[in-house]
């Protein structure tokens, strides 16, 4: 139906037209009273809706950081726990050596303790115990793992964490091999490669002081090497447990700041919608009462 083909009084056509605002504010009131948001659409307020849109996107993708710090956290968490047991079984091999010093001193059974059965290769005794805790090390060495990545097989590992959505900020993690071979402990056999790798020291090795002062001292620069990377390692966690601190902050910033571009007042809508309901109550009021001027010509007839 075309505008106009009806004919409208002007105070009736005032009326319809104040009633068909008072129910687009009611229905944009009660979007915003059901949402919790002043800005819903673009239409709203540009400037806020994509100020908004773009806090939140930020959020996300920080967030997403903040999971990829979790991971690097707990990756250097399980190198640190690697480091403690290299550093326990060092102790035994230690105590090991402590023993074979007693051994050299008791002329009747030196070499049974050190070299047990079999004084040529080494298998048991003494000599054997050392070199099953290198072993042992060097297991240990190989299951200091996290989804894939491990510090301590190699010098060649490294992990690149980023701190903002732009990868302009990150930390990068090297490894090394804490391994008996990377750590120069005497008779620690061939390059870590797999788990496995066992000593190689024989009972030649053990069988006088010089020699084991030789093999305490390769345990004492083991054990100071894997204290500088305790140290390096607690750096770089000091350093990924501020960044997640600080981006978790920065999210809820964001999020915080989003939320304010686009809430709206509850106290201040509802009592919006009293008014514009009061308002709609006496918009059709007044439209009666114009209708009811034009129906006082049938009285005419």
């Amino acid at each position: 139906m075309a505008i106009g083909e009806i004919g409208l009084t002007s105070s009736m056509r005032s009326n319809l037209i104040s009633l068909q605002t008072t129910a687009r504010l009611l229905g944009q009131t009660e979007e915003r009273l059901a949402t919790g948001k002043r800005v819903n659409t673009a239409v709203d307020n540009p400037a806020n809706f994509f100020a908004a849109q773009g806090h939140t996107s930020r959020a996300g993708l920080l967030t997403g950081l903040k999971d990829n710090i979790s991971e690097a956290i707990q990756t250097v968490k399980a190198a640190d726990s690697g480091i403690k047991g290299v550093l326990t079984t060092i102790e035994a091999i230690r105590g090991v050596v402590t023993q074979a010093r007693s051994a050299i001193n008791d002329t009747v059974n030196s070499s049974v303790t050190l070299g047990g059965d079999n004084t040529g290769a080494g298998a048991s005794g003494l000599v054997g115990q050392y070199n099953r805790l290198v072993e042992q090390l060097n297991n240990l060495v190989t299951d200091a793992s996290y989804k894939g990545t491990n510090f301590l097989t190699s010098g060649s590992v490294t992990l690149t964490v980023n701190f903002n959505e732009n990868a302009t900020t990150e930390i990068v993690m090297s490894g090394f091999n804490a391994g008996a071979s990377g750590l120069g402990i005497s008779g620690g056999g061939a390059v870590l490669d797999v788990a496995g790798t066992s000593g190689n020291i024989a009972y030649a090795d053990l069988d006088d002081a010089p020699n084991l002062d030789l093999v305490e001292a390769s345990l004492n620069a083991a054990i100071a090497t894997l204290q500088t990377r305790a140290s390096e390692l607690s750096a770089n966690l000091s350093t990924l447990t501020t960044r997640q601190t600080f981006i978790g902050e920065m999210v809820n910033n964001l999020i915080v700041g989003s939320t304010r571009l686009t809430e709206a007042d509850t106290n201040e809508e509802g009592a919006n919608l009293l008014s514009l309901q009061t308002k709609q109550q006496l918009g059709t009021t007044a439209l009666s009462i114009s209708s009811q001027a034009e129906q006082s010509i049938l009285r005419l007839f």
